[in-house]
């Protein structure tokens, strides 16, 4: 009998059936009083799940544009940004500022290991005599390798500064905390097909008053990207072009999932899983990726010596029909990611960690603990009650 597909990956993740059935109901006009209601209510929801007061832009595009239109419109060419990045999208923030002609600064960590603010703070400093550093770009959650960097630290260090902290949460938002106002960041973006349960095509970014400020000053560098533009058609209930009009439709009714349980139940939840998956990983006796600063919404984990991850992932997706991902870059194969966020439960991560360690056993490769799925989910339950920590 064919098991059901499970789609454990770190975007796009699975979508609930309410969602589904939204999407598919008749077409609605972008431009009349339906959507508009929609959007209002879909703005309400983005700012709570953003932490700010201030308007969230709702771009048709991937999350990656949403990056690109955050950095066409707060710099101009010529300016000097840091990025500090430790995986495959810190890089993407590189290429994004020098294709759009700033003077970048790449800060390089390893990867599975967080970015530091003591070494931030003091690139910061050294920049004054040149002028100081019009940005510092980052990742909340670097999806390639599964590290939650530190953000709060590090919008301290911009906080009271002219420096625009802009900060890439796609695979953050929804998952863990990152309040944008209450941390001080200027910049927020995310995608649709992560935390917030929906296929992808949709981009949101967010920023902060300080960066409006900045943002009056600069000409954006895409025509389509004019965020000051969107952010007039957003005070209209509307999207400046043509909106991915069914997607939001099944956003209006993510969001009300998302939120109704509160963001305090969203995140406990969140943390449960992550324990679950790390504390399984390693009942199996396989090496977590990112040893500390970890994010809640993926595992990353090496594998063993001789084993390559392109045949575990084709073994768990072939036998027991558990979709996983692969490591990226230098790391391709020999990293599985397993994604836990937005609407997956312990029963759909059970299922992938058994798939997991089945895949690796037909490999060669011995479990360390029989009992990891009993680990597992004593760790989950365990998550459920307690405070999860800070970010």
């Amino acid at each position: 009998m064919l098991n059901r597909l499970r789609l454990l990956t770190p975007g796009p993740t699975p979508m609930p059936e309410e969602v589904r059935l939204a999407m598919a109901r008749d077409m609605i006009h972008h431009r009349k009083p339906a959507f508009k209601e929609i959007m209002a209510r879909v703005q309400e929801g983005l700012r709570v799940l953003f932490g700010t007061q201030q308007p969230v832009l709702s771009l048709s595009c991937s999350g990656s544009g949403a990056m690109a239109a955050a950095v066409s419109n707060l710099f101009s060419p010529g300016e000097r940004v840091i990025v500090a990045e430790a995986g495959k999208f810190g890089e993407r923030w590189v290429e994004i500022a020098e294709h759009r002609g700033l003077q970048v600064t790449r800060m390089s960590f390893e990867w599975g290991t967080a970015v530091d603010p003591a070494r931030v703070a003091e690139e910061l400093a050294a920049g004054k005599a040149k002028g100081g550093y019009a940005g510092l770009l980052v990742q909340v959650s670097e999806t390639s390798t599964g590290v939650l960097h530190p953000l709060r630290e590090l919008a301290k260090l911009t906080r009271d500064t002219d420096t625009l902290l802009l900060a890439d949460g796609i695979s953050a938002v929804g998952v863990s905390p990152c309040p944008l106002d209450e941390w001080g960041m200027d910049c927020l973006v995310t995608g649709s097909q992560k935390g917030l349960m929906l296929p992808p095509g949709l981009a949101f970014a967010a920023l902060s008053e300080k960066a409006w400020r900045k943002a009056e000053n600069v000409t954006p560098g895409c025509y389509y990207f004019d965020l000051k533009e969107e952010r007039a058609a957003c005070d209209k209930q509307q999207t400046r072009f043509t909106s991915a009009v069914g997607l939001m439709v099944g956003l209006d009714v993510a969001l009300e999932l998302l939120l109704t349980p509160g963001l305090a139940a969203l995140y406990r939840k969140q943390w449960a899983l992550t324990r679950m998956a790390r504390v399984g990983i390693a009942a199996m006796g396989l090496p977590l990726y990112a040893a500390e600063h970890y994010t809640w919404g993926l595992t990353a984990l090496a594998m063993p010596k001789g084993v390559d991850s392109s045949k575990v992932l084709a073994a768990a997706a072939k036998e027991h029909n558990v979709i996983m991902a692969g490591g990226q870059g230098h790391m391709k194969n020999y990293m599985v990611r397993v994604g836990h966020m937005g609407y997956v439960d312990f029963g759909d991560l059970a299922a992938g960690l058994f798939a997991l360690a089945s895949a690796l056993q037909a490999q060669g490769v011995r479990m360390a603990a029989p009992d990891y799925l009993e680990q597992a989910l004593a760790a989950y339950t365990k998550g459920l009650t307690e405070e999860p920590p800070l970010p």
